[in-house]
């Protein structure tokens, strides 16, 4: 991968002017420290190539780390899956993998220090008498009654913590700073609560566990870090982070802020995220639908287009919503110089051209892709019966419809002028089975016919002696509005939920040669999208396909499917 500078200047900078004091002894050294308590999504993905991004590019060195210092909501697959995503990316930890887990005893010493020093002490309060006496933005906070307690006194209730003499969230330790802060962080934050949970490695070791600002700085400064990356909602942890280190007398890394990702008609939350998977509203975390990482990858994005997104969009130090449109367009641009281009028919009519010779089957050149010619070309083959798309005809044309309607001429695509003789409904319902037609044979491969007439009209086609018909699924968003977080007061983000997000298809009819594609291949259905062979579900010749993106942009029709 090429480093790509030009987006993420602030922290470049800073970096650059690092180096030429000679701060860290010339060192970068950045960390990527997602907690394993859910599938990564695409706002860690931005994070990801900063973080493994500014390494690479200055040479530098950048770890793994778990962040797991809540074993209630961890598990092992998620760290799996976190393994898997980052890899996929195209970045490499070598062997810096490392686990807040692994410093517990240390973290622990680390606690003890910040006791003795008169900087922490065990406090009584309930979890609601805590939250009353912290005060509020308006209001500054009261100190405990706890808060004076003797060194001593708290030195031997917290060794009494660690040993499980007391019930879950009876006691906890709490940092010793300035309860009328105007920082809330800063108002005595708790450090260590009881919790007899099994760690998903220290297992029942442990039954108090640290807290994520306590334990985040401390880890990087064991791990030498330089560059401390984070999004910007970890700005007014930046204090806390830095009292610890200054109190502790340890190494202390500068942490950067930098703005999140969001994007429109998508959620990012992983407690909403978590919702889906458990109701079942999504088949997994990786449903292609999931903006996660791994539903990006199972969609069929590519790592090198996530990646040119995140480049693409840039580093900011202001928060703001980037449109789904962009990390489509990645896609796009990619696929259209590398994709196979064949054809496929999604929602089939049946064509009859009478008086093409029955019986006969000819073999007609078709280009794979027009902007990769290396990719040469393919023979498809054509019939007296054909199927196109439904909405490629029309039996009482809108203005300027230049598609297939009665006594109207279109192109199919590599094949023949056809014109529109006769309608055949089915005459239970009126709807149209059959449209009936001619074809002129001088019009071989698509080419203007020697008369000079030309149409304004090209379709394309399947012959249905030879088609195909596997599994086809088409996407939309999970959410139809721009932002699936305004929502009317009394309901809850799920009102905004778009129940047209998924249709499968099991009639469609495809090339033949498109019943032979492998897991993990990509396609280009002319004129309807990029497609995905779906490497999960896909059997060898049953492939099934997933819509990647549609060939443009289609975020307007959405917002205008929104409910009233």
């Amino acid at each position: 991968m090429e480093p790509q500078k030009k987006h993420s200047i602030f922290i470049r900078d800073i970096n650059d002017r690092d180096l030429a004091n000679g701060k860290n002894g010339g060192r970068i050294h950045t960390r990527f420290p997602p907690e394993p308590n859910g599938y990564l999504h695409i706002g860690h993905a931005k994070a990801i190539c900063i973080s493994f991004g500014i390494a690479r590019d200055y040479r530098g060195l950048c770890n793994l780390r778990f962040d797991d210092t809540n074993p209630e909501k961890e598990e092992n697959e998620y760290v799996n899956s976190i393994r898997e995503d980052v890899r996929w990316l195209g970045f490499d930890w070598g062997d810096r993998e490392y686990y807040a887990s692994d410093y517990f005893d240390s973290l622990y010493q680390h606690a003890e220090t910040l006791i003795q020093k008169g900087k922490a002490y065990v406090c009584d309060l309930t979890a609601d008498e805590q939250r009353e006496y912290r005060g509020t933005l308006t209001r500054p906070g009261k100190n405990s009654p706890y808060r004076d307690r003797p060194v001593e006194e708290n030195l031997d209730l917290f060794r009494r913590m660690r040993a499980g003499e007391f019930p879950d969230g009876a006691r906890v330790l709490r940092a010793k700073i300035d309860m009328a802060s105007p920082n809330m962080n800063m108002r005595d934050p708790t450090m260590y609560r009881i919790k007899r949970v099994s760690h998903h490695r220290t297992g029942d070791r442990w039954c108090i566990y640290p807290m994520y600002d306590f334990t985040h700085c401390i880890s990087d400064s064991i791990e030498g870090i330089t560059h401390s990356l984070c999004t910007l909602e970890f700005e007014n942890n930046r204090p806390l982070y830095d009292w610890f280190l200054v109190e502790l007398g340890i190494h202390r890394p500068q942490q950067i802020e930098f703005a999140r990702l969001n994007l429109t008609h998508t959620v990012l939350s992983k407690r909403v995220l978590l919702r889906l998977v458990q109701q079942k509203i999504v088949s997994g975390w990786d449903d292609p639908r999931m903006p996660t990482i791994s539903g990006f990858r199972r969609r069929g994005y590519t790592p090198s287009s996530i990646r040119n997104f995140c480049d693409q969009i840039g580093v900011a130090k202001f928060n703001s919503t980037i449109d789904m449109g962009v990390l489509e367009n990645s896609i796009r641009e990619e696929l259209n110089k590398t994709a196979p281009r064949m054809m496929a028919v999604l929602k089939p009519l049946k064509v009859v051209i009478t008086n093409y010779p029955e019986g006969k089957t000819e073999e007609l050149e078709a280009v794979n892709n027009p902007e990769d010619p290396s990719a040469g070309s393919r023979k498809v083959p054509f019939g007296r019966e054909l199927y196109i798309e439904q909405e490629d005809f029309r039996e009482t044309p809108p203005p300027k419809y230049f598609r297939l309607a009665p006594g109207k001429e279109v192109r199919l695509r590599y094949a023949y002028f056809i014109k529109c003789e006769k309608v055949i409904k089915d005459p239970a319902t009126g709807d149209v089975k059959e449209v009936h037609c001619t074809y002129d044979p001088e019009t071989r491969g698509g080419n203007n016919p020697p008369d000079g007439r030309k149409v304004k009209g090209t379709i394309h086609w399947v012959s249905a002696k030879h088609a195909v018909s596997p599994e086809v699924r088409l996407y939309e968003p999970l959410f139809n509005v721009k932002d699936p977080n305004d929502f009317p007061e009394g309901k809850d983000i799920f009102v905004n939920m778009n129940p047209q997000s998924l249709e499968v298809l099991k009639h469609a009819k495809l090339e033949p040669a498109l019943g032979q594609m492998a897991p993990g291949e990509r396609v280009q259905f002319e004129r309807m999208g990029y497609f995905f062979v779906d490497p999960k579900d896909s059997r060898p010749g049953q492939p099934v396909f997933n819509r990647i993106v549609t060939l443009r942009d289609t975020w307007g029709k959405i917002e205008q499917k929104r409910p009233a």
